[in-house]
């Protein structure tokens, strides 16, 4: 996802340096005018550094850790992270921020490299409104939706939302997808109806696409939207809020890993469907 951003804003005429823990990442970049450093206090002589990275720990560590963006003589003057994290992780991260004189914006991003690289992204974005209205020319440069949510960790509610609706609406689709081509329906008619109707989206292509293929190349994997379905229930239980189809998927996503699908995308729910239905895996009969 960093750099189908970064060559967004590459596109976009910015004047951009970058920085990857493997530096060979940086190469299709640097190839389109990116510079590169090779560390990541490198990157504080610019006034503004993006951040995408994995988990909130990462994000802690990139920021505030030995070596990380704070550390350096010269900081940067705004971090935007665009990372799926913890409200707490995030929140921590701004305190440290603060304390250094440097502004933060969390600014999570939705939808997978692909789509992004298509114009079809969202950003929700959450800290001061002046630093998103600084912000903001680069932000839509990347992604054509850009919202501000509010003052603080709000962006990173609304992104956690996001995803655990992401699995609500898969499981679904598993589920219906598997009563039709059990009943004789071919899976390829069934989703081409589907994108037909009223209930037609860009999701439901893509992911249709997917479970007629049996296609699960990782997209966004069954470990990472089990790590959001974790925040997400967590959030439910600090604002006391019952999550009951929520839960359920949490525990599907659980059992697609358990039946080796950790790392293959979270369309791979199909499978564990087809699986309880009693139909042989990888049977494309009714294709």
């Amino acid at each position: 996802m960093g750099t189908v951003m970064s060559e967004s804003l590459l596109a976009g005429g910015a004047d951009l340096t970058v920085w990857n823990r493997t530096a060979a990442k940086t190469k299709p970049l640097v190839d389109k005018g990116a510079k590169a450093v090779p560390a990541i206090t490198g990157l504080t002589d610019a006034d503004i550094v993006f951040v995408m990275v994995s988990a909130s720990q990462d994000l802690i560590d990139v920021v505030t850790g030995e070596g990380g963006l704070l550390s350096a003589d010269r900081t940067p003057s705004v971090i935007v992270d665009c990372s799926t994290v913890s409200a707490e992780a995030s929140s921590e991260v701004r305190a440290a921020c603060r304390a250094a004189g440097v502004d933060f914006l969390a600014s999570p991003i939705s939808g997978n490299p692909h789509m992004v690289a298509d114009g079809m992204g969202a950003i929700v974005a959450s800290g001061p409104r002046e630093t998103y209205d600084r912000v903001l020319p680069y932000l839509q440069l990347i992604a054509p939706t850009v919202v501000h949510a509010g003052p603080e960790e709000q962006s990173r509610l609304v992104k956690i939302c996001h995803n655990l609706m992401l699995g609500m609406i898969t499981q679904a689709l598993v589920e219906v997808t598997t009563l039709a081509e059990k009943g004789g329906v071919p899976r390829g008619a069934f989703i081409d109806f589907l994108n037909g109707s009223v209930l037609g989206s860009t999701f439901i292509k893509h992911k249709g696409r997917a479970l007629v293929e049996r296609d699960y190349t990782p997209t966004f994997n069954n470990k990472m939207l089990r790590k959001d379905f974790d925040l997400g229930l967590g959030a439910a239980r600090h604002l006391e809020v019952p999550m009951p189809v929520s839960s359920m998927v949490h525990q599907l996503i659980q059992t697609a890993i358990g039946h080796g699908f950790a790392e293959e995308d979270y369309a791979a729910l199909f499978e564990v469907e087809a699986r309880a239905a009693g139909m042989r895996s990888g049977d494309d009969s009714t294709r």
